[in-house]
């Protein structure tokens, strides 16, 4: 397709660069914040500069947040000696809207995947070992997405973590075989935390 700018060809092409977004999808977002007023775009602009160069990990869980410690870590009504171990900060955010779940969180950032060249030392699994030695963690419930990949993650951490003083939870399999954790609705979801068994007891099925 030919456009009568390249200003409003190269928004199209960065538009549709995000998940789920063609080419047409980015042109009616392009044309839309063209015809509204000047300080539309520039507020949109100003905010995805503000979320890009403010935004930080956590230094404890490795989620999103506003200050070197979440909101999760930093609430002291929380169960800091139980952790949910997830994949992304989708997955936290998806596991916070069930209001079931009082602990705190691990981001990993991946699972081990070896298609995709992902290994257990890409992801962080060295530092959910080193939370669980020195912070005097009592469980860890592994909320991974019920895929080959995420099962395999899974019976990784139960290895290394064996010797361990803690006891290794999975979510019940409420959530269905092959799904990721974001896009299950909140009820089953929640259901699944609270429904949690041993590892060892879902997985020697």
């Amino acid at each position: 397709m030919d456009y009568p700018s390249i200003y409003l060809e190269n928004v199209i092409n960065e538009l549709s660069k995000l998940p789920g977004v063609g080419k047409r999808t980015a042109l009616r977002f392009a044309l839309h914040l063209l015809q509204e007023d000047e300080q539309t775009t520039t507020s949109l602009a100003e905010s995805l500069l503000n979320m890009r160069s403010k935004i930080q990990l956590c230094k404890h869980c490795y989620s999103i947040s506003d200050s070197e410690e979440c909101e999760v870590c930093k609430d002291n009504k929380r169960d800091h000696s139980i952790i949910c171990v997830v994949e992304n900060v989708r997955d936290v955010m998806a596991i916070e809207n069930t209001n079931q779940y009082s602990g705190i969180y691990h981001v990993l950032g991946g699972i081990i995947s070896p298609v995709d060249g992902i290994s257990a030392k890409d992801i962080r699994i060295a530092e959910l070992v080193e939370r669980i030695a020195k912070d005097n963690i009592s469980e860890i419930i592994l909320a991974l997405p019920t895929t080959m990949e995420g099962d395999t993650t899974c019976f990784y951490i139960n290895k290394i973590v064996k010797d361990m003083n803690v006891k290794v939870s999975a979510i019940a399999r409420g959530v269905a075989i092959g799904d990721n954790i974001e896009y299950a609705d909140e009820i089953t979801l929640g259901r699944s935390i609270a429904n949690r068994m041993p590892f060892d007891n879902i997985y020697s099925k």
